[in-house]
């Protein structure tokens, strides 16, 4: 009697499991059927939020259900990314994730969450450069003629950066690690402060991010030395890289979705799908050209592996100039 019991068992066991395979499926193909959430960690009108705002749009029309941008800001975008770990994993509450999550992972020693483990990579974005830019007042008009002039003026030039173990921060703490050059940084609130004091020549050098400086660029007020990506900017064709005078040096701030950890494969490859239908397309392409990136495209596996590159880079820089969180 045990034997046809035991067989009845396992084939209801194997019926429930074709079952609910297929449901997942289902849901997937279904999804979303309500609001979607996308949370930002800093303040609207900043170029994460900008982002944001454009995939957000796409999504909505893409997948005919409302993606909401909710502003989160704060502890360098920790509050958000805790929110989104802490949420259903049903693909209705997704983080966006920047560069900041890869440098706190390192920069603060308790947190309530593991970045790389307790969120799921879902797709990139965009990635975006610096540009290192002087007052002109500063007689460099190359990078080996800064670094030269820095060597020979230690201490005596000023570099800005926005908030301690922000992007600007860490870009600068790698420059001077890679030049060995002695620049006391001078830490703002924010970039945007930190551009004004150098447009007033309170400070001298500064990575700052290219949206805002471009124009300033363009009409003489700032000297471009050289942007940070790996390869030039199409949105300033004629300026080298830091790269090609110092080998190896690399910065660019990138942004990309992410979700609770056991969110559904099926939700994530269909999100990763639709946002890489969004970068394929011109319009698009254009849009966040004209923040100054380029598009970062991917599997979900392509964007964990970016997020674990840049964590354990960017964990080195912090561990080496000793940062520590304002």
């Amino acid at each position: 009697m045990k034997l046809p019991h035991r067989r009845q068992f396992l084939h209801l066991t194997a019926g429930a499991a074709a079952l609910l395979a297929v449901s997942c499926v289902a849901w997937a193909q279904s999804y979303p059927i309500k609001p979607v959430r996308l949370i930002v960690g800093f303040a609207p009108a900043g170029g994460t939020d900008i982002t944001a705002r454009l995939i957000g749009q796409w999504l909505s029309e893409r997948l005919s259900q409302q993606f909401i941008i909710e502003n989160r800001p704060g502890a360098g975008s920790n509050i958000a990314t805790e929110a989104v770990v802490r949420a259903p994993p049903d693909g209705y509450t997704l983080l966006v994730a920047t560069s900041a999550n890869a440098f706190n992972a390192t920069l603060y020693d308790k947190l309530n969450f593991n970045f790389i483990r307790d969120i799921a990579p879902v797709a990139g974005i965009i990635i975006v450069p610096d540009v290192m830019v002087v007052h002109p007042s500063v007689p460099a008009k190359t990078i080996p003629e800064l670094i030269a002039y820095a060597k020979a003026n230690p201490g005596k030039i000023n570099i800005a950066s926005g908030a301690i173990g922000g992007p600007g921060h860490v870009a600068t703490e790698l420059f001077k690690m890679m030049t060995g050059t002695d620049m006391p940084l001078v830490s703002y609130r924010g970039g945007g402060p930190a551009l004004v004091d150098l447009l007033g020549g309170q400070v001298q050098v500064m990575f700052a991010t290219m949206p805002p400086s471009i124009g300033y660029v363009r009409a003489g007020k700032l000297r471009a030395l050289a942007v940070t990506a790996a390869t030039r900017s199409d949105a300033l064709p004629d300026l080298p890289t830091v790269a090609e005078f110092v080998p190896g040096y690399e910065f660019s701030f990138w942004t990309g979705i992410g979700a609770p950890r056991t969110t559904p494969a099926e939700i994530v490859d269909k999100l990763n799908k639709e946002v890489n239908a969004a970068l394929d397309d011109p319009k698009m392409k254009a849009r966040l050209a004209d923040l100054g990136g380029t598009v970062l495209l991917g599997s979900p596996a392509d964007f964990g592996k970016h997020i674990a590159e840049e964590t354990e880079k960017w964990a080195k820089v912090i561990r080496a100039a000793n940062i520590k969180p304002e």
